[in-house]
């Protein structure tokens, strides 16, 4: 779980809101069937022109790419607000208490069993008499940091704002780490960068800010568009997707992307299946992209409440 806490206004109520609220007395018991409720909301509010519901997914996605597709959703619609979440155990465990009278954030968590194998199939190989296998999902609670008061937290990752710092380093090492080459040339220009299937061409002369967020639009395009998905798509949801996730990784780290939150509209034209298969890749690219990006210091909370995680 990404331990930067992100600054962000109080929401007001929207129809993405409004139109879940209902919703959570039925509370779905299967993961599918909650993504479906969520996606179902999110198509709603774009067919009324709406995208602030997509946008705060979209925010959700890098404070919490730690958390599951359909448990970035669960959390986006029930506190858009939320920065840091964690079970009431986990918290305890940091010297902090929620707050009496806090409504939880329900969140779907693996429930696991054991198969047993039959005696003369167990005999052939004793280490895998016993198998654990999930048998389904059940509800768990976590609370936002805004909902608990107590130690103050450290924080574990620093905070910028307008300056990349030290993960463009990172980011550059990720880049060479997938064997792209990344070059720099003039003649590209009015683009601001080019991606052509393994290697990567910038415009020079751009802010530390704008070549990483260049830098990390074209990355998108070489993990997600350079195969089998390119004809799959058209190329304003290829394009939306990599801003998107240009999107999401530069506001986690602080950058203000100035990107309009209507531009995320385009990634439905009524369709809830490519709505949904966007939303995915976008959410798992950038959680690659953030663990690339993090400072090796572990989140003491993100690991107590990887338990309560559903896969």
């Amino acid at each position: 779980m990404n331990t930067a806490i992100v600054t962000t206004t109080a929401a007001t109520v929207s129809p993405f809101i409004q139109n879940l609220q209902q919703q959570q007395q039925q509370k779905p018991q299967t993961s599918k069937e909650a993504i479906a409720a969520n996606v179902k909301a999110l198509i709603e509010q774009l067919e009324e022109g709406h995208s602030e519901g997509l946008t705060a997914y979209l925010m959700a996605m890098g404070r919490f790419h730690n958390y599951s597709f359909g448990n970035i959703l669960e959390i986006a619609r029930q506190k858009p607000s939320a920065t840091r979440v964690a079970g009431m155990y986990a918290w305890n465990q940091l010297g902090r208490r929620v707050n009496k009278g806090e409504k939880g954030i329900r969140i779907l968590a693996p429930m696991t069993g054991i198969r047993r194998k039959k005696d003369d199939e167990a005999a052939k190989d004793v280490r895998t008499q016993n198998q654990s296998v999930l048998v389904g999902f059940r509800s768990v609670y976590v609370f936002d940091v805004s909902q608990t008061e107590g130690l103050e937290l450290p924080e574990l990752s620093s905070r910028v704002s307008g300056d990349v710092g030290e993960r463009m380093e990172r980011l550059l090492d990720f880049i060479a780490a997938q064997g792209i080459l990344l070059e720099y040339k003039e003649s590209i220009a009015p683009a601001l960068g080019m991606s052509y299937g393994g290697k990567i061409v910038l415009l020079p002369g751009q802010s530390p800010a704008e070549s990483f967020s260049t830098l990390v639009h074209e990355v998108a395009h070489e993990m997600l568009h350079k195969s089998e998905r390119r004809t799959a798509t058209t190329k304003v949801v290829r394009e939306t997707e990599a801003e998107a996730i240009a999107f999401v990784v530069g506001r986690t780290i602080g950058l203000d992307t100035g990107r309009a939150s209507a531009d995320y509209i385009h990634l439905y034209h009524g369709n809830a299946a490519l709505l949904t298969e966007s939303l995915e890749v976008i959410q798992k690219a950038s959680a690659v992209i953030l663990s690339a990006l993090e400072s090796p210091i572990k989140d003491d909370a993100a690991e107590s409440t990887e338990s309560e995680e559903v896969a």
